[in-house]
């Protein structure tokens, strides 16, 4: 991660490249890599999905740049003063604090937060810079139990001892130290429901692993936890998710990135990520045939999607994918109780482990 003080040295080496453009009597303008289908990429060597070279300016006098560029300058600004004041701030409170009519004006700033959000990940990757490292967070989402103890802003936390709940995971995890580690493998399940199963039957007790809870599509914080954990420890990490094109895609996302967060992937996605399950084979190989799901023709539309992801053309993925399609079926984590309330953890996860049934 960048040290403190060069996000500092990128945000003023921002503002200086506008007032030079000003001196020498130029347009004032902001050079930013393109965010779109058009400019992401597929690294095989490095299995991640990433920004191309392709980029776009933005500049001060052009009707339509005008406001934006001003926008983006105001959040750098704050970002800015954030860093001097070494303090933190949540995207919402950001939006509020710039949220004023300009003088002389009917215009404001910002009408709506759907407004700034896209201009913090524009100076993102204008910068190069995590938003989490400008010192701007977003609300927690996720939870991890295990037996690991960090230091967070001075404070001690052990892992393994936070009750039912589980530490939840803030957006900046990158401030966090590792103490002790004392952990196998982490698995990282899509729903809180398996977390909370998992977590009170002592599964990452009797394993010896990291159990970690997305809550759904993961945050950026948890998926750069994950990383940490990986690439810091040496840590395996597996990934368990419904049995449906958008449980697929959720691992997609903590392996190799997604599409709208490209310009980040090298620091919060996880090449070496596997998938543990569920699997469509699964639903056959362990009879829940009568606890799936019919396919509705969005589960059909988004399978077929992922054929044909670069990510996804491997020949097992390609078979699982395909089978759903063929079947018209998916199926939930939750399925696995119909076998029993403890079956997942006693017995459906213990064997994949053990046989390294996974799909990469």
């Amino acid at each position: 991660m960048p040290a403190e003080k060069d996000v500092v040295k990128e945000l003023k080496k921002l503002g200086n490249k506008v007032l030079e453009d000003i001196e020498k009597g130029e347009n004032p303008n902001i050079e930013i890599p393109i965010r779109a289908l058009s400019n992401v990429v597929f690294d095989k060597k490095t299995g991640q999905i990433i920004l191309g070279d392709k980029t776009s300016k933005r500049y001060y006098f052009n009707v339509a740049h005008a406001k934006k560029f001003m926008q983006t300058l105001l959040v750098a600004a704050f970002c800015k003063s954030l860093k001097d004041e070494k303090i933190h701030a949540s995207i919402r409170d950001m939006y509020y604090n710039l949220k004023r009519t300009l003088p002389n004006s009917d215009e404001n700033i910002f009408d709506e937060q759907s407004e700034s959000d896209p201009i913090i990940v524009d100076l993102e990757v204008a910068i190069d810079i995590l938003r989490e490292n400008l010192n701007l967070t977003t609300d927690r989402k996720g939870i991890v139990s295990g037996n690991v103890i960090i230091q967070d802003r001075g404070d001690s936390i052990d892992w393994s001892k936070l009750g039912s709940g589980g530490w939840s995971i803030p957006s900046t995890v990158d401030e966090i130290d590792f103490k002790k580690v004392d952990a196998e493998f982490a698995l990282v399940v899509e729903k809180n429901a398996g977390f909370e199963r998992l977590h009170e039957d002592k599964f990452w007790q009797k394993q010896k692993c990291i159990l970690i809870g997305t809550g759904g599509q993961p945050s950026r914080g948890t998926r750069l936890l994950i990383q940490r954990l990986n690439k810091e420890h040496g840590m395996p990490i597996y990934v368990l998710t419904d049995s449906d094109s958008y449980g697929f895609y959720i691992y997609s996302v903590i392996k190799s990135g997604s599409i709208s967060l490209a310009h980040v992937s090298d620091r919060i996605a996880t090449p070496e990520a596997k998938f543990i399950g569920l699997t469509v084979s699964d639903i056959f190989d362990y009879d829940l045939k009568k606890m799936t799901i019919k396919t509705k023709e969005v589960d059909i539309k988004r399978a077929k999607e992922l054929l044909n992801y670069e990510w996804f053309k491997k020949p097992k993925w390609q078979k699982e994918i395909n089978l759903m399609i063929e079947k018209g079926i998916k199926a939930e984590i939750e399925a696995l109780s119909s076998r029993g309330l403890k079956f997942m953890s006693e017995t459906y996860l213990p064997q994949k482990i053990k046989k390294g049934d996974f799909l990469d």
